[in-house]
């Protein structure tokens, strides 16, 4: 059947043409780009995956980059605070030069005066110095704020919190008492030795710290044994006091720290007969229960073998939990370590010793925090607290055991604590405290730049590189696949063309029916 007013073949041959074309040029597009979707009607799903990695791969670039800011800042931070060590540890030198008081001349004296107030001066100009863009690190631009402190807490440092906006209530759960070691020497009104004469009462004590052995002549009093244990109380780290209520007739004995690292022993070394001049004396132990009252089926009689072989008795660390965790304690200091809240405290010894519960404080601004997460939330975000180095903040050290604290500065001229006439044991403590809180916070600083920093930054870079080869499975184009369709497309094309130009001209057949 010949017809020339539809030519069907040659419809066909058009229609297919231009697929070929199409497909042709979406070949060479892909090719020329290196994208296998230019546009929506590429791959509608596939466009939106990529984007949404697109996305994610913009925001761990600017993780990343917020990482390496966090080390350059951490970095200035702990070059100030490398100086401020140094002149510390030189402070510590010039405690030690100037307590050789017999070998010194006033000159002398006042010339490490001047020493050490130009130390004092550099610390506090270096406090002041230390910035980034402006921003200071070192003047306690970056502690915590705090509010409703509560009495029970004797010292307390924050070093990381996640705010949300909100105050941030401590609340400490005290489960186990923290307790002194002790003993109690049962010694009726005084050292009584039956009138013997020659004859020394020989006691051997020992502590945390170190050991003595004291004699006592007879009729030494009960005041007099405290007074000369507690001479030494600085070299054994236990101290005396007369007993009362049913410890009076006797001394106590205790350390004169809190914790499991505290310990007192006794050793009778001569009992010079004490024990048959003095009914129901000897060495007790406390009760579990109450720390205050003896327990009397514990006693050692002084001629017994058992206290010329020595009675010890160790402390016992509090246990709390901060905020429903689990804390690490050390005698009355408590800390927690988390994500989202470190801090560490010491609990006054009133509180120490009972169980209970301590609203601690408050903590309602502050820190520097790091946005070292892709996604913009609480858990993306770090927060570290870096504390005041200032000579009025460093060294915070109690000098008489009943809150009577001293810091830096107190080492200035005419203060208490100089080194021309004032109390240079204690002065050496304060500059200890201040060495270890300085080594602390560059120990917290260096922990932040070694493990959180530095881990984020490699695990930003490895997220980065595979969502970077998620997207380009998804979006980029395979040449090898691309370059064959590009071919068969050429092929199919141009056979179209041919196809088109033989169907064009086959109603010419049909002149051939008009002759």
């Amino acid at each position: 059947m010949s017809r020339i007013n539809t030519n069907v073949q040659s419809l066909i041959a058009q229609r297919v043409l231009n697929q070929n074309n199409n497909s042709l040029n979406t070949s060479l597009e892909r090719l020329s780009t290196g994208l296998r979707i230019n546009r929506g009607k590429d791959d509608p799903a596939g466009l939106i995956a990529s984007e949404n990695l697109r996305k994610e791969m913009t925001a761990t670039t600017s993780a990343i980059g917020n990482a390496e800011r966090a080390d350059q800042v951490v970095n200035i931070a702990e070059g100030g605070l490398q100086e401020v060590s140094g002149l510390l540890t030189e402070l510590q030198g010039l405690l030690t030069t100037s307590a050789n008081t017999a070998g010194l001349s006033d000159a002398e004296k006042a010339a490490n005066q001047l020493q050490v107030d130009s130390i004092l001066q550099t610390i506090d100009r270096i406090a002041g110095a230390t910035s980034f863009q402006g921003t200071k690190l070192l003047n306690g631009n970056f502690d915590y704020q705090t509010d409703n402190v509560a009495a029970s807490v004797e010292t307390y440092r924050v070093n990381g919190a996640k705010l949300d906006g909100n105050d941030l209530n401590v609340d400490v759960i005290v489960t186990q008492s923290a307790q002194q070691a002790g003993l109690f020497l049962s010694l009726g009104g005084g050292i009584d030795l039956g009138g013997a004469q020659g004859s020394t009462f020989t006691i051997e004590i020992t502590g945390a710290l170190g050991s003595r052995e004291l004699s006592f002549a007879s009729g030494t009093s009960l005041a007099d044994v405290v007074n000369t244990i507690n001479t030494f109380t600085e070299v054994t780290g236990v101290e005396a006091a007369v007993g009362t209520g049913s410890g009076s007739g006797g001394v106590t004995l205790r350390s004169d720290k809190y914790g499991s690292d505290q310990f007192v022993r006794v050793q009778i070394v001569s009992d010079a007969n004490f024990t048959a001049t003095n009914a129901g004396s000897g060495i007790f132990n406390f009760e579990a229960t109450d720390t205050n009252a003896i327990d009397g089926a514990t006693v050692r009689a002084f001629n017994s073998t058992a206290a010329s072989n020595g009675v010890r008795d160790a402390g016992q660390d509090i246990a709390a939990t901060i905020n429903g965790v689990q804390a690490t304690a050390r005698g009355r200091t408590i800390r927690v370590n988390t994500d989202f809240l470190d801090v560490e405290m010491t609990i006054a010894a009133a509180q120490a010793t009972q169980r209970g519960s301590i609203q601690a404080f408050d903590i309602t601004a502050g820190g520097a925090d790091f946005q070292l997460a892709g996604q913009v939330d609480i858990a993306g975000k770090v927060s570290l607290g870096i504390q005041d180095v200032s000579t009025r903040k460093l060294g915070r050290f109690d000098t008489s055991g009943e809150g009577n604290f001293r810091r830096l500065d107190d080492l200035g001229s005419g203060k208490s604590l100089n080194v021309v006439d004032g109390d240079l044991s204690n002065a050496q403590n304060v500059v200890a405290s201040a060495i270890e809180e300085v080594s602390s916070l560059r120990g917290r600083l260096g922990a932040f730049q070694r493990n959180t920093i530095g881990a984020t930054i490699r695990s930003l870079n490895i997220g980065l590189e595979n969502t970077n080869a998620a997207n380009s499975v998804i979006r980029d184009t395979d040449f090898a696949s691309e370059t064959a369709s590009l071919t068969r497309g050429q092929i199919l094309s141009a056979a179209a063309t041919n196809t088109l130009s033989l169907a064009n001209s086959q109603p010419q057949a049909v002149l051939q029916l008009l002759g």
